[in-house]
Parts: C-alpha cells; structure tokens; sequence
C-alpha cells in the first residue's frame, strides 16, 4: 500500500454484469479496499446496466462505491442516457479505438498529488467485428507517448478483447513500458496474473463481476437454447449470488514497475 509516496496499491476489476453487481460493490467495495490499502481502483463497467451497456445510474453507482476510473468496451455506447457523461467526466472511458465514437475517449490522467496515472481503453480486433477500429498496438503507442508527455509515471491499460493470443501479444509488446495490462471482455478470469520481464503487471482476463450461476452473467437456459436450437433469446442477467473478480497489484511510482500482482475475488 501507499508508504509514504513510495508504493501504489491499485485494483482493477472485472467486467460488472448487471445491476445487481453495482449494488453488490456499493455495500463491498468500500471495505475490501479499506482492508487491503487500496490507493487506486479501475473498473470496467460496460455491461454494469440490465442486459448490456452502462447507464447514468450505474456509472454514478459504480463512482460511489470507489472507482476512480470506470473503463468500457464494445457496447459502452449502447444506452443514449450515457453518452453525454463521456464528455462530462474524463474519469468514464470508452475505448480510444473504437471506430464512428462521438463521445469521450479512452484515456484519461489522475492526479494525486504525489504521482499521475494514465489509463489507456482499447479495443482488440480479433472476433469482435468492429470495422474502422484504429489498430490497438498503434493506438496504444500514441497514447504512451501522451501519457509521458502529460507527466503520467503509473500508465494502466484496460484491453477489452476476445482472443487471449491478442491480448498476450499486447502484454509483451508493451512490458517494460506501462505499469499494467489488464485484459476484459470474456468475462472468465485467467490463471495468469504475473508481474512480466520488464516489470509490466499482466492478466488476460480480470474475469467478471456478476452472478456466479450464470454463462457469462447470462442466464444459463437463455445460452444453453441460443446453442442447442439456436433461439437467439435477449440476454437477461442471471440471479443469486454476486462475485467480484480482479487483479490486486502494487507498481512503484518512481520506477513505474510492477513489484507484483495476484487475482482476488470477494
């Protein structure tokens, strides 16, 4: 945890689904960070609202629970009541690459006071059909360069991608340049967590925050009849219990390196 200036203690966590989730991290939240001197949090809250996208109730919600950033992905844009908030507030992210985006960016700066960090969204190409997307690894070096130039020492980047070879590849490719990469969108949390050879905090998937009974967060007849008969049913979120996933990790201000890093769930 934060000594002095010294050590930054940063939690990102995954995919919420739903508005039972956001309820959950409102009554959670705020003590699991307490407990582990949480200094920063990161949240992906792109399916946060019923079935998908994120609304301006729970964007607020998810605020209120602790989030200093909330991060998005493909359907960060889906509920028009939203949108406007990505020009209200640099903190909502949508990623930076996503093509015909109107709205907001996918990268915000967050002083406090004894050190900057970026947070860079991005968009992964592979199986999520989002023609005109500006490449993600190209993209992610521009913003590197902004970060630097805006005085950022801690840069984190939330890859919301499908294929896990992608987000490997953009792990490696920026290791030693950025404090973390933390991979969403599949909603299923890796085994990876590892601080990588130059000192990049790394996780494929941060995995989901939503009904452990689900597909997905889905409700499992719904996915099982959209496989088996091929009925394309609306997604409704599953009920019952609520679990929060992520990837606890501490980065050293000074060196901008990951000293290590673990998944969690509460």
């Amino acid at each position: 945890m934060l000594i002095g200036g010294e050590i930054l203690r940063i939690l990102a966590i995954g995919d919420v689904c739903g508005e039972q989730a956001t309820e959950r991290l409102l009554t959670t939240l705020p003590k699991f960070k307490k407990d582990n001197g949480v200094d920063f949090t990161l949240i992906n809250g792109e399916n946060s609202a019923g079935s998908n996208g994120i609304s301006k109730q729970t964007a607020n919600a998810l605020l209120t629970a602790g989030a200093d950033v909330i991060s998005g992905g493909n359907h960060t844009l889906h509920r028009k009541d939203f949108r406007p908030m990505l020009d209200e507030n640099e903190r909502l992210l949508r990623p930076h690459n996503l093509p015909s985006a109107e709205y907001g960016s996918g990268y915000c700066v967050v002083d406090m006071g004894y050190t900057k960090v970026a947070v860079i969204n991005l968009l992964g190409q592979v199986y999520l059909d989002m023609h005109g997307a500006e490449n993600p690894f190209i993209c992610a070096d521009k913003l590197i360069e902004k970060a630097k130039a805006d005085g950022a020492n801690v840069i984190l980047v939330d890859f919301h991608a499908e294929a896990t070879s992608e987000k490997k590849a953009l792990g490696f490719y920026l290791d030693g340049r950025v404090s973390a990469v933390v991979g969403t969108h599949t909603h299923v949390q890796t085994n990876d967590a590892t601080v990588l050879k130059s000192g990049t905090a790394y996780i494929t998937d941060l995995g989901m925050s939503g009904p452990v009974h689900s597909v997905l967060g889905v409700e499992p007849n719904i996915i099982i009849e959209r496989f088996k008969n091929g009925e394309k049913g609306r997604f409704v979120f599953a009920e019952g219990e609520i679990l929060i996933e992520g990837l606890l990790f501490e980065v050293d201000p000074k060196t901008s390196k990951a000293l290590w890093a673990k998944t969690v769930k509460f």
